[in-house]
């Protein structure tokens, strides 16, 4: 089992930057794809950026797509999302999520593709 902590978080004005870090617990993180999902109020949980296990393959939501950037540093288990050019609608609350996957490029891009999800961090983005 894995256990996934989001941070990152916060309040920051159009154009800004922030940087998402979700932490993983366990020894076999090289195990999983990673992704990052959002869910805005009133909205469903969209995605936003998946990564393959061990880095090399990458895939972007096309409104993320140039802005956002997902990583992951696989000795700290840990994936990351920068956020640069940050606009009102990206306010959401932010999900990183773990799919176990025995494929090295494999990527998920639907949230009922991961097994486990950490509880999420708020990014406002004001105008």
């Amino acid at each position: 089992q894995v256990q996934l902590v989001e941070s990152g978080g916060g309040l920051v004005q159009a154009g800004g930057s922030l940087r998402l870090s979700c932490a993983a617990s366990g020894r076999t993180f090289t195990m999983y794809a990673m992704g990052w999902f959002r869910q805005a109020p009133g909205k469903e949980r969209e995605f936003v950026a998946a990564i393959s296990r061990g880095g090399g393959n990458t895939y972007y939501a096309n409104s993320v797509k140039g802005r956002f950037t997902i990583s992951r540093d696989n000795a700290k288990n840990t994936v990351f999302l920068q956020m640069d050019s940050l606009k009102p609608e990206d306010t959401a609350v932010y999900y990183c999520a773990a799919d176990r996957t025995a494929y090295s490029d494999s990527i998920a891009y639907g949230s009922y593709e991961y097994d486990y999800w950490g509880q999420g961090t708020q990014v406002t983005v004001s105008s």
